[in-house]
């Protein structure tokens, strides 16, 4: 009923940046919050970022300065810009949504597939 669908991860050099985005489509009512959060190798999967609706922002303390998420409700759309990356920034980037569904009641829950973001020299 409802797809997430992220672009923008790659390879880059310590240092770079990239941009991802995630497009939310489907019968979607309204959404609540958007974010984003990682998976390295071997780790658990851990936020990055989200935001509501209405704008407000949270960042996991480390991304705080480097990365900055917006969104566009129009097109239901969030981006992160990944500034200063790192060689331990390297991990799968997974796309979350917090959202209503036209004729349901309950909140859902969406991921993306995820994008891989590489950082290195």
């Amino acid at each position: 009923q409802v797809r997430l669908v992220e672009s923008g991860g790659g390879l880059v050099q310590p240092g770079g940046s990239l941009r991802l985005s995630c497009a939310a489509s489907g019968r979607i009512f309204s959404i609540n919050f958007m974010g984003w959060y990682r998976q390295a190798p071997g780790k658990q999967r851990e936020l990055v970022a989200t935001i509501t609706s209405g704008g407000t922002t949270n960042y996991a303390d480390s991304m705080k300065g480097r990365f900055t998420i917006s969104g566009d409700n129009t097109k239901n759309t969030v981006y992160l810009q990944m500034n200063s990356l790192k060689p331990e920034d390297t991990a799968v980037y997974y796309c979350h949504a917090n959202l209503n569904i036209a004729g349901r009641p309950e909140t859902f829950v969406y991921w993306g597939q995820g994008t891989q973001v590489t950082v290195s020299s």
